[in-house]
């Protein structure tokens, strides 16, 4: 069943970034939603295609997605983020993504994500590993944190939420940081191109396909408590060999 769940995932990822292409090139009215968070006709848009193709596959399986809400069962649904990255997406930065994954009975089991600027695909399905436009990934060996490379989704959130000494210390005890953020942090993390990424103020639809990507390339996955939920808000994806040191520095 999953095999076919994945394949409907990555033709609803690729409907949808037809949609939001179309928008990113030719330009797209924004609006404010209540949190202040944007939201544009292409993020509407491509959430509709992806429910209707998803629908059609499977009639009985619930939606969770970020532009209409919850639908249908919650046993076994689909959570999806139509743009991941709209800020950047409305800027015409094009790293963003369409991101859907398969939720049963509480544990993610497939996983899409797919920027339609790069063509790069990500597919992962649970035992089955992870993988990059159908080339195997997997996470680094880095074993040291002096040696890794620390990835975060933008500093003003963390200073507002209470975590900056927590991250000042994950800057402090590695290599080298950037700020990538969104999709793009756990695709870095999946392909053992960075170690260490760590974001919060985030929603179910952000984290359930980067979750099983990372878990499936060989990586860990948890909130900055260390449990292994897309419910709390929070995010830390590692290489798994650094991942105890990194969220004891995170959370002491």
């Amino acid at each position: 069943m999953s095999d076919r769940a994945l394949d409907a995932a990555v033709d609803a990822a690729r409907a949808a970034g037809q949609i939001a292409l179309k928008y990113f090139h030719e330009g797209v009215e924004v609006t404010l939603k209540p949190d202040a968070t944007p939201v544009t006709r292409a993020d509407r848009e491509a959430e509709q295609a992806i429910v209707e193709i998803l629908g059609r596959a499977f009639p009985a399986y619930g939606t969770l997605g970020e532009e209409f809400g919850g639908h249908g069962t919650d046993e076994v649904r689909w959570i999806i983020d139509p743009i991941d990255g709209t800020q950047n997406f409305v800027r015409g930065i094009g790293f963003w993504a369409t991101l859907i994954a398969l939720e049963e009975r509480g544990e993610i089991t497939v996983g899409v994500i797919h920027n339609p600027v790069t063509a790069e695909i990500y597919t992962a399905r649970r035992g089955a590993g992870a993988h990059r436009n159908g080339e195997r990934l997997r996470v680094s060996d880095v074993g040291e944190l002096s040696r890794s490379f620390f990835v975060h989704a933008g500093l003003g959130v963390v200073r507002n939420r209470g975590h900056w000494d927590g991250f000042a210390r994950l800057i402090d005890a590695t290599e080298r940081q950037r700020g990538f953020g969104d999709y793009l942090g756990y695709g870095l993390v999946a392909a053992g191109k960075a170690e260490i990424y760590a974001e919060l103020d985030l929603k179910p639809w952000d984290l359930a396909a980067p979750k099983i990507v990372v878990e499936e390339a060989g990586g860990r996955f948890t909130d900055f408590r260390g449990r292994t939920t897309i419910y709390s808000g929070t995010a830390l994806a590692t290489n798994g060999r650094l991942h105890d040191a990194a969220l004891a520095l995170l959370s002491p």
